[in-house]
């Protein structure tokens, strides 16, 4: 699994002109899985978003999580992560997930994020959804699940 995380200020989702999603501070989270991904990933992944420290201490550096700070997190399903740009100039999306276990796997996901007691709100599945977002910083940092299994470089 992957997810593109943003520091944002603020963020809503839109659907046909309603918005169905709002957050004031917090994180952005567009998640997208892989055709290889397990509940495991969607574990992990949610595990690294709610401990990542991107937020500032009063010292100005990277410290504090979102739950730290009352955050709240905007997830979003998003499987053009998964595009491949190797071949031509139209994206392939073959290594993403089929869409019924990608919604498994996202919903795994929202389940992980929510223990950990983080206000969690959503996206709408395969819809066509419109997001605004003020980055903070801007703050943008991408995690991949494969990554828990390659070596640490020194």
């Amino acid at each position: 699994m992957r997810a593109l995380v943003q520091r944002v200020s603020r963020a809503s989702v839109s659907i046909a002109g309603k918005t169905v999603s709002s957050i004031d501070q917090g994180l952005i989270v567009f998640v997208g899985v892989g055709k290889n991904d397990t509940p495991d990933d969607a574990r992990y992944l949610a595990d690294k978003v709610a401990g990542l420290r991107i937020f500032s201490d009063h010292e100005g550096k990277f410290n504090l999580s979102a739950h730290e700070i009352s955050g709240s997190i905007l997830l979003v399903s998003q499987f053009t992560l998964y595009a491949s740009t190797r071949k031509g100039r139209r994206p392939s999306f073959t290594e993403a997930a089929e869409p019924a276990e990608a919604q498994s796997l996202i919903a795994e996901f929202e389940r992980s994020l929510r223990e950990t007691e983080i206000q969690v709100q959503t996206g709408i599945f395969q819809e066509h959804m419109l997001v605004e977002i003020l980055n903070d910083g801007p703050v943008t940092i991408f995690i991949d699940s494969e990554d828990r299994h390659k070596p640490r470089h020194a």
